[in-house]
């Protein structure tokens, strides 16, 4: 009888990463919306650190929450890479004392260029929905694609995925008209501004639960549905299709 490899051992940088905790939501949310957007709405007035350091000291924060995160875990997060993207992208409309109606525009970019690349994954033959959802970070994988074969649905379960592609297209689409709309709504004064700061301070503390509590919603309903699709076309129970259960 033949015995199996050992499974590669992974390296101790490896190790060092997937031990360290998960990042506390909490503390993402004070450090990347609370306290920039009091700091802009406080402290933005030429009695205290005026529009221009307010603006400065406000980004600070989430893009070096950012930077600092990935730093320690030794892993670019390419989320996390986009939200300071973004950051900058504000401060130099802020800097530049661009018309509001771009910061409306870069609010809509982000998200929309994110649901145009997913939208053409569609069509290739690694759609983005096994990157963003069914990875190995969330299901058993091998596990899926062997029950799959076993049972001859691995067709049918492609087509779901690409069904859940456009789906998964269509959550970050939302969120571009929504940023668009509130970012239009809200921010409405001139860049560089002390009345700017203070409403994309407001900004700021909407888009969470206006726009990211229902986006997170929508993710969390496709991944169910996902599971739920994956249960049917394997057999297998929802525990077995779970990584780590």
């Amino acid at each position: 009888m033949s015995s199996q490899p050992p499974p590669p051992t992974p390296s101790a940088q490896a190790r060092s990463a997937s031990t360290l905790p998960a990042p506390n939501p909490l503390l993402e949310i004070g450090i990347t919306i609370l306290v920039p957007a009091l700091i802009l709405m406080q402290l933005s007035s030429q009695a205290r650190l005026g529009p221009l350091l307010a603006l400065l000291l406000a980004l600070a924060f989430p893009v070096g929450w950012g930077l600092w995160d990935g730093w320690r875990r030794r892993k670019l997060n390419w989320i996390a890479v986009l939200g300071v993207i973004s950051t900058l992208l504000t401060g130099g409309i802020g800097l530049l004392k661009l018309d509001a109606t771009w910061l409306a525009v870069k609010e809509a970019a982000v998200p929309g260029l994110i649901g145009l690349v997913i939208l053409g994954s569609t069509w290739t033959q690694r759609p983005l929905i096994r990157l963003l959802v069914f990875n190995a970070t969330l299901f058993d994988v091998d596990k899926v694609q062997y029950a799959l074969s076993e049972r001859g649905t691995t067709a049918t379960f492609e087509q779901r995925l690409r069904t859940g592609t456009l789906l998964l297209a269509g959550t970050f689409f939302f969120s571009a008209v929504a940023n668009y709309v509130l970012a239009r709504w809200v921010v409405t004064s001139e860049a560089g501004t002390e009345a700017f700061n203070q409403e994309l301070g407001r900004l700021t503390l909407l888009s969470y639960p206006v726009i990211a509590i229902p986006s997170m919603l929508m993710m969390m309903a496709l991944m169910f549905w996902l599971a739920r699709g994956a249960r049917h076309d394997t057999g297998l129970d929802l525990a077995d299709l779970l990584r780590g259960q």
